[in-house]
């Protein structure tokens, strides 16, 4: 199975992105399976039923959320009625909306995907190791899915890290979200879990972390009040990482970096 997710869209550059590429990727990579990250893509702060339907109608199979999830307050009508939108997993006992889902493919194949927020520098959550263990428990690879995605969305490298190593051999990938700077650490875990500690977001980098600059600028050097942050709204990159399964074990046998357009250097992944 080929599977793409690609990481926090921010602002209109970032939806423009997506909504330009995603149809030819698809294509071009053969893929089975796209999951989003969408929850900066309504003016940096949450997501819109309007703009879920365009992801939608360009492919995109999921779209998992994190910290801004309920930012935008009119998405709260929507939540409960949308599968396929994941907010974290590890949010309290009646949080509205869906934290995982399974999904079929076009072929037939059983898809697991589950969101979850990490704990440190991060707002409080329940424990993310012990939500996405129950989870594991339950959706277990080459038995009643065929293949799991991990969103995790956390600050700290060191706790995605840890939590890549604590369901390795049990999901197909574990990628993180949340900081929008691509790591140089794509790789396949010891037991077969692909993982990145951040892949990055589909926004202007020539911004701060995908904000436009002179509000946090100000925010950094005089510590005054500022209007509210806002995209920046030049050439977005898009961020994203490509992983191919083992039709048998669901585990990872190829995982690489995707940047296409904007400033960052491109890379793309070789398919056979």
């Amino acid at each position: 199975m080929k599977i793409l997710l690609c990481g926090d869209v921010v602002g209109r550059s970032g939806r423009e992105v997506i909504l330009e590429h995603l149809p030819s990727l698809r294509k071009q990579l053969k893929l089975d399976f796209i999951v989003v990250n969408g929850e900066n893509a309504a003016a940096g702060f949450g997501i819109t039923e309007k703009i879920c339907k365009q992801f939608y109608e360009v492919g995109v199979d999921a779209i998992t959320l994190g910290n801004h999830s309920f930012d935008n307050r009119d998405i709260l009508s929507e939540v409960d009625k949308d599968p396929k939108l994941l907010r974290p997993a590890n949010y309290p006992k009646g949080s509205p909306g869906h934290g995982f889902g399974v999904f079929q493919t076009a072929k037939g194949k059983k898809v697991a995907v589950i969101n979850v927020l990490c704990r440190l520098f991060m707002e409080l959550s329940d424990d993310p190791f012990a939500c996405l263990n129950e989870f594991l428990d339950a959706h277990r690879l080459g038995q009643n899915v065929d293949a799991v995605i991990i969103d995790s969305h956390g600050e700290a490298t060191s706790e995605k890290m840890a939590m890549g190593h604590f369901v390795d051999g049990r999901a197909s990938m574990l990628v993180g979200t949340h900081t929008h700077i691509p790591t140089a650490d794509t790789q396949i875990l010891t037991k077969g879990t692909a993982y990145q500690t951040d892949v990055g977001m589909c926004g202007d980098y020539n911004s701060v972390i995908g904000m436009d600059l002179e509000t946090p600028i100000i925010r950094f050097t005089r510590k005054i009040p500022t209007e509210r942050l806002k995209p920046a709204d030049g050439p977005a990159t898009l961020c994203a990482v490509y992983v191919e399964t083992d039709d048998k074990t669901g585990l990872a046998k190829t995982v690489a970096p995707l940047r296409i357009g904007g400033r960052l250097s491109e890379t793309f992944p070789e398919v056979g």
